[in-house]
C-alpha cells in the first residue's frame, strides 16, 4: 500500500483502502494499476522526472516519427528491464559485485538498441532515416537505464518491473506524441519570429509539463 501512495502521489481513497481491508480486490492488481497510472500521468518520465529530454525534442518534429521513437523506447526498456532483473537477481547479486550494475545494464540496453536498430532498418527504412541519430541514441537516454535502475532499487519482483517499464515507457511515447502534435499545429500558426523554432518548443514543453501536473492526484479505484 506504501508503494501505490508512493508512485501515485495521493493518498488512498476510503473505497480502496475498504477493498484492501476487505480482500475484495487484490492487493498486487491494486498495485499494479496504481503503478501504471503513476508512471504514465503521475510521475511521466519525460514531464515530470525530466529524463530523455534529448529524444523529446529532437524526434518530436512529427508524430508519425515521435510514434515510432516511443514504439522503440517501449520495446528497449520492456526488454532490458527483463534482462538486466535477471543479471541482477542471478548474476551480480549471487556475486556480490552489484557495483557493475552501471556497466552491465548499459551494454545490455546498446545491445538491445543495435537489435531494434537492425530490425527497422529492414522494415521500415522510413522510419530508421526518420529518426537519424537519435535511434542509437537510446542507448544513453538516460530514461531507459534509470528505469532498470529504479526497478532494481525498489526491488520489483519481474511482473512489476516489466509492468513498470512498459507503463513508463507508454508515458514516454504518450509525451512525445502529444508534443509533436502540438508542434506540427505551431508550424500552420504565425508564432512571432523571435520565438520559433526551439523558443516556442521549450514554453509548449513547460505548458504541457504543467498540464501533466492536473493528475497528481489521480487515485486509481477498483
Amino acid at each position: 500500500m506504501e508503494l501505490m501512495t508512493l508512485l501515485v502521489g495521493a493518498n488512498i481513497s476510503e473505497s480502496v483502502r475498504g477493498a484492501f481491508e476487505t480482500g475484495s480486490v487484490s492487493v498486487q492488481a491494486i498495485t499494479l494499476v496504481a503503478i501504471v497510472i503513476g508512471a504514465i500521468f503521475v510521475n511521466n518520465v519525460v514531464l515530470s522526472q525530466f529524463l530523455g529530454i534529448c529524444p523529446f525534442l529532437g524526434v518530436s518534429s512529427k508524430v508519425e516519427t515521435s510514434l515510432g521513437m516511443g514504439m522503440a523506447v517501449t520495446f528497449v526498456m520492456a526488454l532490458s528491464t527483463v534482462v538486466t532483473w535477471a543479471l541482477q537477481t542471478f548474476v551480480l547479486a549471487p556475486f556480490g559485485i552489484e557495483y557493475m550494475q552501471t556497466i552491465v545494464f548499459i551494454l545490455v540496453i546498446a545491445a538491445l538498441v543495435q537489435m531494434v536498430e537492425i530490425v527497422l532498418k529492414k522494415v521500415s527504412p522510413a522510419l530508421y532515416q526518420a529518426l537519424g541519430i537519435f535511434l542509437p541514441l537510446i542507448t544513453t537516454n538516460c530514461a531507459v537505464l534509470g528505469v532498470a535502475i529504479i526497478a532494481v532499487q525498489k526491488d520489483f519482483d519481474l511482473l512489476t518491473g516489466v509492468v513498470y517499464s512498459t507503463a513508463t515507457a507508454l508515458g514516454f511515447a504518450l509525451a512525445l506524441v502529444l508534443f509533436a502534435g502540438i508542434r506540427e499545429r505551431l508550424d500552420m500558426e504565425d508564432v512571432p519570429s523571435a520565438l520559433r523554432g526551439v523558443p516556442i518548443a521549450l514554453i509548449t514543453a513547460g505548458l504541457l509539463a504543467m498540464a501533466f501536473m492536473g493528475f497528481a492526484n489521480v487515485v486509481p479505484l477498483p
